[in-house]
C-alpha cells in the first residue's frame, strides 16, 4: 500500500471516529514519508517530508488521546519489542573512519577548536584541571553546501577514536511511532555511558528550528529536551561528550541552541582558500595520470570561489574525458590542462555570491 492510501485511509477513519484504525494507518503513512525523506537528494524536499511525517505522528498521538486508552497497533509485536522508541545502537557507527585531519584541506581553526575541546584536555588532564578546561561541549559546523562539514565530523571520530553516533532529524522525530523526546533521552544516555563519544547531527536546524507560535507540538517538546540534555551533562567528569551539529542554514537554528553551554563553539566551514584549493587538487588528482602541462598553481587561481565538492566533481569530469576516449579505441593518455580548463569553463561555482554573503554576515554577527 502506498503512502497516499495509508494517509487517506487514516484520515477517513479519523473523521469517522475509528481512532484505533486511524492511528495504525497514520503511523504507516508517517513511516513511508520518513523513508521517502531519507532517500531524497533535495534538502528542501527532505525537510518538507520530515515535517509532513511529524504532522501525521501528531495526528496519531491525538488518536491515542481521543481513545483514552493504551496505544494499540496493527503490528503489536514490533511495538512491544521497541517500546515505542528507537534503539540507540542503531545510531552507532561501528566502523572507524579512515579520514584524518591530514586529509582535510585547510580549516586549521576548526581543527584547533576540536583539539582544545577533546584532545588536549584528555592528553593533559592535570593541566586541564588546573586551568579549568573541561572535556567535550558543543560545536556547530556551518557553511555553504559542499565545503566539508560531514567529512570534518568523520575526521573528528578518527582523531579521537571515540564512539560515533550519527543521527538524522528524521530518526529522532519519527523513528517507529514518533516518541521524539524518549529518542533524545536514549541517545544522550547511550553517549554518556561511553568514555568518549561524539553525537553528530547533520542538518541540525531541522531538529532544533526557531520556535514560533503555531509550530508543531513535537518541536515544542523536542527542542527543550535537547537543551536539557546538553545542560545536564557533567563536563567536569572523566567522560567526554562532543555534540556536533552541521548546517547550511545557521540562521534557522533556535537561538537558545547557540548560547553558552550548548553549541557555544561556532566554526565557519567556508570556501577553501588558495592553499586549501591546492591541497584539494593534490587529493583529487593525486592518483590519476596527469600530463606535464597541468599547473596546480594556475588552477588554484581559476578555482577561487569553488567549494571542495565542486573541485572533486571537476577532477572526476576531467578524468572522464581521456577515459571515454580510451574505451572508444584511442590510445590511453593522461589528463591534460585543456581537459581541466574545459570542465571549469562549463562548471560554475555551486555557491552564489548572495548566499556566500549571508554566511559571512552570520559569521560576523551571529544572526
Amino acid at each position: 500500500m502506498t503512502f497516499d492510501r495509508y494517509k487517506s485511509k487514516g484520515i477517513a477513519a479519523y473523521k469517522k471516529g475509528d481512532y484505533q484504525t486511524a492511528r495504525a494507518y497514520l503511523v504507516d503513512a508517517a513511516e513511508c514519508m520518513v523513508e521517502m525523506a531519507e532517500k531524497t537528494g533535495s534538502p528542501d524536499t527532505r525537510r518538507q517530508r520530515e515535517e509532513l511525517a511529524t504532522e501525521l505522528i501528531e495526528l496519531a498521538r491525538d488518536c491515542d488521546n481521543r481513545q483514552g486508552s493504551p496505544r494499540t497497533n496493527r503490528r503489536p509485536q514490533r511495538e512491544k519489542e521497541d517500546d515505542g522508541a528507537a534503539d540507540a545502537s542503531d545510531w552507532v557507527v561501528k566502523e572507524q573512519s579512515n579520514i584524518s585531519f591530514n586529509d582535510i584541506a585547510g580549516l586549521e581553526d576548526v581543527k584547533e577548536d576540536i583539539r582544545l575541546k577533546m584532545i588536549y584536555p584528555a592528553s593533559h588532564p592535570e593541566l586541564a584541571k588546573r586551568y579549568g578546561i573541561n572535556l567535550g561541549g558543543g560545536l556547530l559546523l556551518y557553511g555553504p553546501p559542499g565545503t566539508g562539514k560531514t567529512m570534518m565530523a568523520k575526521a573528528i571520530a578518527h582523531e579521537l577514536n571515540a564512539t560515533f553516533f550519527v543521527i538524522s532529524p528524521a530518526q529522532i522525530l519519527s523513528k517507529w511511532v514518533g516518541e521524539a523526546e524518549q529518542n533524545v533521552r536514549k541517545l544522550f544516555d547511550a553517549a554518556k555511558s561511553e568514555p568518549q563519544a561524539i553525537i553528530f547531527i547533520d542538518e541540525v536546524e531541522a531538529l532544533v528550528p526557531k520556535r514560533q507560535d503555531g509550530s508543531s507540538t513535537v518541536m515544542q517538546r523536542v527542542v527543550p529536551q535537547i537543551l536539557q540534555e546538553l545542560e545536564g551533562f557533567d563536563r567536569k567528569s572523566d567522560r567526554a561528550l562532543l555534540f556536533v551539529g552541521a548546517t547550511n542554514k545557521p540562521w534557522a537554528l533556535d537561538e537558545a541552541m547557540l548560547r553558552p553551554g550548548r553549541l557555544d563553539t561556532k566554526a565557519y566551514v567556508g570556501l577553501p582558500d588558495a592553499p586549501a584549493r591546492y591541497r584539494l587538487l593534490e587529493i583529487y588528482f593525486g592518483d590519476r595520470p596527469l600530463d606535464e602541462d597541468v599547473d596546480f598553481g594556475m588552477l588554484c587561481d581559476r578555482l577561487q570561489g569553488y567549494s571542495g565538492a565542486d573541485i572533486k566533481g571537476i577532477a572526476a569530469q576531467s578524468a572522464s574525458i581521456p577515459f571515454t576516449e580510451a574505451i572508444s579505441g584511442r590510445d590511453p593518455r593522461p589528463i591534460n590542462m585543456i581537459d581541466i580548463s574545459n570542465v571549469i569553463d562549463a562548471t560554475p561555482p555551486s555557491v552564489g555570491k548572495i548566499l556566500l554573503g549571508r554566511f559571512e554576515s552570520f559569521a560576523e554577527t551571529g544572526s
